[in-house]
């Protein structure tokens, strides 16, 4: 079973348009810099149901197993993106699961 890290993005409202698309820029790049990541897709939230609480941005991040995303947390590259990231931060949800 692979482990899908999934991470739901809410920008702070002074965030720039630019800043934003920065982060989701760099969060691209991380798939190409961390070979942990052996999947990797993003979007926003398209849902008619206004439950979404702000968060405007998803990345799902797949790994072979927790050990593989233990490698990712502290890689550099990853907290280069976490440091780009918290000035225009609002709000973060982190959920992993085992897919089946």
């Amino acid at each position: 079973m692979a482990l899908r890290h999934l991470v739901l993005l809410k920008f702070k409202p002074e965030a720039a348009p630019a800043q934003v698309e920065a982060v989701v820029r760099a969060f691209h790049a991380l798939p190409a810099q961390i070979d942990a990541v052996r999947g990797f897709e993003s979007g926003t939230d398209v849902s008619p149901e206004g439950l979404a609480k702000g968060f405007t941005h998803a990345f799902l991040l797949t790994f072979a197993d927790a050990e593989s995303r233990d490698a990712y947390l502290p890689h550099p590259a990853h907290r280069a993106f976490v440091a780009l990231l918290q000035p225009v931060l609002a709000d973060v949800l982190v959920f992993d699961y085992e897919s089946r």
